[in-house]
């Protein structure tokens, strides 16, 4: 049985290297899309340090449908192009955003959110969904977040496939 284990480092760079480990180990031999997302929602929210939500959101008829995530209840579905999920969806790249309220039509799914993260899901080029982080702190995300989460998303999406 997998047991998820504390990260502590300074270094982001080790930290996902590490976080990555985890995640591959907890998802080996398990296929299943909807057990592979809560789980890995689970270990992002108990890993990362100033989450307020980590989840997904996946992509259901032209739309993207709350999907399993750690963190208070959610906005159900978002229309592609709108808010920072639906704008990371629709140009198939990652957003990261320091301060949500300066973001154009940002969608406040919980007001404490400050600052966020949204990475696309891609399988085989195609879109499947986002993995979202949102965080109480400003600025709270960088570049080296972006890429572990990156990384993660390529993890999560090979697994379940």
């Amino acid at each position: 049985m997998f047991q998820t284990t504390a990260i502590v480092t300074d270094d982001k760079t080790e930290f996902y290297r590490q976080l990555a480990g985890q995640l591959q180990a907890l998802l080996e031999g398990e296929r299943d899309f909807i057990a592979n997302a809560a789980n890995t929602a689970a270990l992002l929210y108990q890993t990362m340090p100033d989450l307020n939500w980590a989840g997904f959101y996946l992509l259901k008829h032209g739309e993207l449908v709350l999907g399993p995530f750690q963190g208070k209840t959610a906005c159900v579905r978002i229309p592609l192009g709108r808010g920072v999920c639906g704008a990371a969806a629709q140009q198939r790249h990652s957003v990261l955003v320091e301060d949500v309220h300066a973001f154009p039509g940002h969608i406040a799914c919980d007001a404490a959110s400050r600052s966020e993260l949204v990475v696309p899901i891609l399988r085989e080029g195609e879109l499947i969904g986002v993995i979202d982080l949102d965080s109480p702190n400003l600025a709270r995300f960088d570049a080296k977040d972006q890429a572990g989460i990156e990384r993660i998303a390529e993890i999560f999406a090979l697994a379940s496939a």
